[in-house]
């Protein structure tokens, strides 16, 4: 069984910074392409970030600049740092990672239960 368990959310102030982590755990072959997704309130899913497991990236217009996605392969860990954090970033963020728990198994999405992080004064 896979998990993804994310951390990192809270409140912080408009320009403040706060970053989140992901670690996945559990039967894990091979992992490819971690990255983030947010879902504000009253809104569907949306695309932050993602990364290869080469370390291309991939960033949503509205976080370019603002935001940086890495990770880390032998922890099987990503990560999201954000910056000049805006009101409309808050949000829930979801963790999500494309897995394979074998050899002779075709990788297939995972996804972590969300941490929110809320933008405000």
């Amino acid at each position: 069984q896979v998990q993804l368990v994310e951390s990192g959310g809270g409140l912080v102030q408009p320009g403040g910074s706060l970053r989140l982590s992901c670690a996945a755990s559990g039967t894990i072959f091979s992992i490819d392409t971690m990255g983030w997704y947010h879902q504000a309130p009253g809104k569907g899913r949306e695309l932050v970030a993602t990364i290869t497991s080469g370390g291309t990236t991939v960033y949503a217009d509205s976080v370019k600049g603002r935001f940086t996605i890495s990770r880390d392969n032998p922890k099987k860990t990503v990560y999201l740092q954000m910056n000049s954090l805006k009101p409309e970033d808050t949000a829930v963020y979801y963790c999500n990672a494309e897995i394979s728990t074998s050899y002779f198994r075709s990788f297939r999405d995972y996804w972590g239960k969300g941490t929110l992080v809320t933008v405000s004064s």
